[in-house]
């Protein structure tokens, strides 16, 4: 398949299509032509992408991304450059992802409210060559072009700084690297990243066999077509988001609705008036739409709203069907292994249901020898969406026979981190983490790198993290700090907020009894 590249028209236009012999375009650009194919000569062209009032055909978004493709071209951008897109979940980052997949370079996606410091790590892990970001966003730590070595900080930037232009049209800002492609043996078209057990951003390698995988999973189990309308109200960078909101509606053709500013009242009233057949939201959220007071009944009685990225309690499942007349499915997806489990009839809130097709699941010990149903230990996951490579490639001490978390052996089997129970039908239960790992608001937080910041300020003595709930199904992190000389909460809050992505700071710090 040769990838097609619009030829200018000496105007601002483009008048056709012209070839790049050798080029192959990756996954989610074939996804997007076979839907725009699909609807060849269809009045309208179907609705691929809406965003609040905006409406986008799937000619019209082909279109957008043709013109953004060669655009990036232009910029340098080439097949197997990792590119960085640290935006929102806006109808220009699909624009974007698509029209680097056009390309067939590597979609990068980075959540905006990185902190400097996991910026840096991504950007060393992954030799960005380019990096797309909003107005005043922050940008990694790089040279100018033409400073030599010797006059570089001892520290090092990761690159040098080659370009930085305005995407026409738009605010945003393309900067560019001079960097050489991060060789791997792997054939990445999308890297998500997530954290790993030390608090460190770890990339997690999507092939074509994954995306494929993910996207047949999620049309088979949740019936997702080309008449399909799919939301969700996580950012695009995180695995809800991309997996059961970009990649679910992308591989069938379905329509993606995109909101940037999906809060309670928002979602409300449009499960009132418009609501999609697919959304995909946090506990939080679904509780927040719950306590409501003027929220109508949902229209339809077949959307599946999803809940993942933190466990759904009975209360807020039963206020949420009280209130708008349609079950939460909980459900259980993660960055490395794609969408896991979900109960589909709504029934079990406290599990998270069946596998998806496709998915095997089984309890295992630490050595992946399988324990008995009912029995609590290592969930363990087998799919076509399961990841096998990460960046950057870190070495892990094994113990004895042990696989380490966040890994798997040569049979397809990832030992996810979580521990969990199989009932003698096969539903999962899940019941806590292996390691200190806790999610907020649907993003990972690991309590250690929490406790190493407190614990860098001059007068803490130590510190120790854990995850509260509530009863309205949010979480948030708590600490508790010994002292060696003064210091207040709100110092100690600031402190973490100038050193942590905003969802790690803690919400609330307390002091020991001799502090």
């Amino acid at each position: 398949m040769e990838l097609l590249e619009l030829v200018p028209d000496g105007r601002d236009g483009y008048t056709g299509l012209g070839f790049v012999p050798g080029a192959c375009m990756s996954l989610l650009y074939e996804w997007l032509d076979n839907a725009a194919g699909a609807r060849q000569g269809a009045i309208g062209g179907g609705q691929a992408l809406i965003y609040r009032d905006t409406y986008f055909s799937w000619h019209g978004l082909q279109h957008r991304v043709n013109r953004r493709a060669s655009e990036l071209k232009g910029f340098g951008i080439d097949a197997g450059d990792w590119v960085g897109l640290m935006l929102g979940s806006v109808p220009e980052f699909v624009v974007l992802a698509l029209a680097l997949s056009k390309l067939a370079a590597v979609v990068v996606p980075l959540d905006p409210t990185l902190s400097g410091r996991d910026l840096d790590m991504v950007f060393a892990a992954t030799r960005l060559r380019a990096l797309v970001t909003r107005p005043n966003a922050l940008t990694p730590f790089a040279a100018p072009a033409g400073v030599l070595p010797a006059e570089r900080s001892r520290k090092g930037p990761c690159a040098v700084l080659e370009s930085r232009r305005r995407i026409s049209g738009t605010l945003l800002t393309c900067a560019t690297f001079e960097r050489a492609p991060l060789k791997l043996h792997a054939v990445p078209e999308v890297v998500l990243f997530t954290l790993d057990a030390g608090g460190d951003p770890k990339g997690v390698v999507r092939e074509r066999r994954q995306l494929e995988g993910i996207g047949a999973a999620l049309a088979s189990t949740l019936d997702i077509g080309p008449s399909t309308h799919v939301s969700t109200a996580a950012g695009l960078h995180t695995s809800q988001g991309f997996d059961l909101g970009l990649c679910a509606a992308l591989a069938q053709g379905a329509g993606l609705v995109l909101d940037d500013q999906l809060v309670a009242a928002r979602l409300a009233r449009v499960l009132a008036e418009h609501p999609p057949d697919v959304l995909a939201a946090t506990p939080a959220l679904f509780a927040a739409m719950a306590r409501m007071p003027t929220a109508k009944p949902c229209r339809s009685r077949h959307i599946r709203c999803i809940s993942s990225g933190e466990p759904l309690t009975l209360a807020v499942a039963r206020a949420f069907r009280k209130r708008f007349k349609v079950p939460v499915l909980s459900c259980y997806q993660a960055m490395e292994t794609g969408p896991v489990a979900i109960d589909l009839g709504g029934r079990n809130p406290t599990t998270v249901g069946l596998p998806f097709v496709g998915v095997e699941i089984r309890v295992a010990d630490c050595q992946a020898a399988e324990m008995p149903s009912g029995a609590r230990g290592p969930v363990w996951v087998r799919s076509a969406g399961v990841s096998s490579t990460f960046v950057p490639p870190v070495k892990l001490r094994m113990r004895a026979s042990e696989v380490p978390i966040g890994r798997g052996q040569c049979d397809g089997w990832l030992r996810t981190g979580d521990i969990g129970s199989l009932d003698p039908d096969g539903r999962l239960t899940l019941l806590g983490r292996e390691d200190d790992l806790v999610k907020v608001d649907g993003r990972r937080v690991a309590l250690g790198e929490v406790e190493g910041c407190l614990e860098a300020f001059a007068n803490v003595r130590s510190a120790e993290a854990r995850l509260e709930h509530d009863e309205s199904g949010g979480s948030r992190v708590i600490a508790r700090v010994q002292r060696d000389g003064p210091c207040t909460p709100k110092q100690l809050i600031d402190h973490c907020a100038r050193h942590l992505a905003p969802h790690k700071v803690p919400a609330r710090v307390e002091f020991g009894e001799d502090g």
